[in-house]
C-alpha cells in the first residue's frame, strides 16, 4: 500500500471507535496472581490475603493466546497486517502508559475494548523508515465498569537489507572427489568417504580405495565426535580472514579416520591431546560453511 492508502486505512480504523473484544477466557484467579507475584518478585501480602490482582496484570487476563478467534480481532489487526504487507515488518514498542481506576478482584471477568488512535509517518528512525501506530485499550467488568486503561504505541519499520558477507579468502578446492563432503557440511553432516566394494573408510577423500584399489565410492555419515590426536597453535605468519593465535588440530574419529580442523571456543592454553571434541559448523561467508571442533 502507498503512504496515502495506509493513512486512509488508519482513518477508517480510528473511525470504528472502541471495539469490544471477547471476554477473558478465565476470571481473575489466585493461581495466576501467585505466578505473577513470583515472576515479578512482588512480596506484597495484600494481593493474596484480600483477593486482589496487581494492577499491572490488567493485560494478562485478556491475552488471546495462539488460537485467536474472530472476536479477538481488533481495529489494530488490519492496520498491522497492512503495514506488514507494505514492507514494514519490523516492530518495536516505544510507549506504554497504564491508568488504574481500582483493584480487580478475584472472580471478576474482564473484557477488553480497543480503539485505534492514529498513525504517524513515514518517519526516518535509527532502525529504518517506519510508522508510529498508537491505540488504546480499556478493560471493563461484567457490570461495564472500566477498571484499567492502556495507551500503547509501536514503531513499525522497514528493516534494512542484510549486507552480504565478505568472501572468505581461504576457499577449499571442491572437485569430483570432495564435492560429497562439502555437500554434507552444508547439510550439517560430517561425511566420510567409503569404498563401495570393500567398505574401507578413508579421509581425505580420493579416487581409489587404498585397500582394494576400487574406484567405486560412497560415504558414511560420522557421529560427529572425536578426540584430539595432535595439534599446532598458529601464531605467524598472518592468515587472511583469521585472528591469531588459533589451533589447528588432527581429530581422531571413532569411525577410524582422522580429520584436520580448527579447535574453537576453547582457550589455547586449555587445549590438550586426548580431549573429547564434537563437530560444529561455522558460516564463513554467503557460500562457505566450515566444519570445526569444540568441546562437548
Amino acid at each position: 500500500m502507498t503512504d496515502e492508502e495506509l493513512h486512509e486505512l488508519a482513518g477508517k480504523q480510528a473511525a470504528l471507535g472502541e471495539v469490544r473484544g471477547a471476554p477473558a477466557a478465565d476470571p481473575v484467579n489466585v493461581p495466576m496472581i501467585r505466578h505473577w507475584l513470583t515472576a515479578m518478585g512482588d512480596e506484597n501480602p495484600r494481593y493474596l490475603e484480600e483477593g486482589l490482582a496487581p494492577p499491572a496484570m490488567a493485560q494478562v487476563w485478556t491475552m488471546p493466546g495462539l488460537r485467536r478467534g474472530a472476536k479477538d480481532r481488533s481495529p489494530v489487526d488490519d492496520m498491522m497486517a497492512a503495514l506488514d504487507g507494505s514492507g514494514y515488518t519490523g516492530v518495536v514498542a516505544t510507549n506504554c502508559e497504564q491508568t488504574y481506576h481500582r483493584y480487580v478482584r478475584v472472580g471478576e471477568r474482564l473484557t477488553p475494548a480497543t480503539r485505534f488512535a492514529g498513525l504517524a509517518g513515514p518517519k526516518r528512525t535509527a532502525l529504518g523508515v517506519g510508522y508510529f501506530a498508537t491505540w488504546n485499550i480499556t478493560w471493563y467488568t461484567d457490570d461495564d465498569e472500566p477498571v484499567a486503561e492502556m495507551m500503547f504505541r509501536v514503531l513499525k519499520f522497514r528493516p534494512p537489507k542484510a549486507k552480504a558477507m565478505e568472501p572468505y579468502p581461504l576457499q577449499p578446492a571442491v572437485n569430483q572427489d570432495t564435492a560429497f563432503f562439502w555437500e554434507g557440511v552444508n547439510r550439517g553432516e560430517l561425511r566420510v568417504q567409503a569404498c563401495a566394494d570393500c567398505g574401507e573408510l578413508r579421509h581425505p577423500p580420493g579416487p581409489l580405495c587404498p585397500r582394494c584399489r576400487s574406484s567405486e565410492r560412497t560415504y558414511r555419515v560420522a557421529d560427529g565426535t572425536g578426540t584430539l590426536f595432535s595439534y599446532v597453535v598458529h601464531h605467524h605468519p598472518p592468515v587472511p580472514g583469521r585472528e591469531t593465535p588459533f589451533v589447528v588440530g588432527v581429530v581422531e574419529l571413532p569411525e577410524g579416520v582422522r580429520i584436520v580442523g580448527n579447535v574453537v571456543d576453547c582457550p589455547v592454553e586449555e587445549v590438550r591431546i586426548g580431549m573429547p571434541l564434537r563437530v560444529t559448523y561455522r558460516r564463513m561467508d554467503d557460500r562457505l560453511v566450515l566444519p570445526m571442533w569444540t568441546r562437548p
